[in-house]
């Protein structure tokens, strides 16, 4: 599988700046940052949250979870993690387990981990289990554009 053509049209509408690395096949987070040669706090994942008002998209690094309780006081409503089925639906052309950050692409709100705002690089899954997208953290920053931000990330 390649870049999902939902996510490559969106990145061309954007007119973002980025690179396509093709990995061996991995779904362990931790073992991509190993084989790309980067460290895990560059490299962004995607969870996607049900909330009171429907869906979202928390971005963070890869070497964190989601605060679930933090997320909770920053959206003033109940959050949990989506379920694997929900996560399908909505992104019906990614391969299951490598949602990409770019949840506006899908027509979701996306809310970004101030941890990631000062990296120089920026890498994640592209849609499949085998190629990254890189950009550098001024591209990652346009593309995510006006998404709300906030510390909602805390070390696995």
């Amino acid at each position: 599988m390649s870049i999902p053509m939902t996510l490559r049209e969106y990145l061309r509408a954007c007119d973002i700046d980025y690179e396509e690395l093709k990995h061996p096949r991995e779904v362990s987070t931790s073992r991509i940052a190993e084989k790309a040669h980067i460290t895990g706090d560059q490299l962004a994942k995607a969870v996607m949250l049900h909330c009171d008002s429907g869906y979202r998209v928390a971005v963070l690094p890869s070497t964190c979870d989601a605060d679930l309780e933090s997320l909770s006081k920053l959206f003033n409503e109940n959050v949990e993690l989506a379920s694997e089925e929900e996560i399908v639906r909505r992104f019906s052309d990614c391969d299951p387990g490598a949602t990409t950050p770019v949840g506006q692409a899908y027509g979701l709100q996306v809310y970004v981990d101030d941890m990631l705002r000062y990296q120089s690089d920026i890498y994640f899954e592209a849609g499949d289990h085998e190629t990254l997208l890189h950009m550098s953290g001024t591209e990652f920053e346009r593309l995510m554009g006006d998404s709300p931000h906030g510390q909602f990330s805390r070390h696995h």
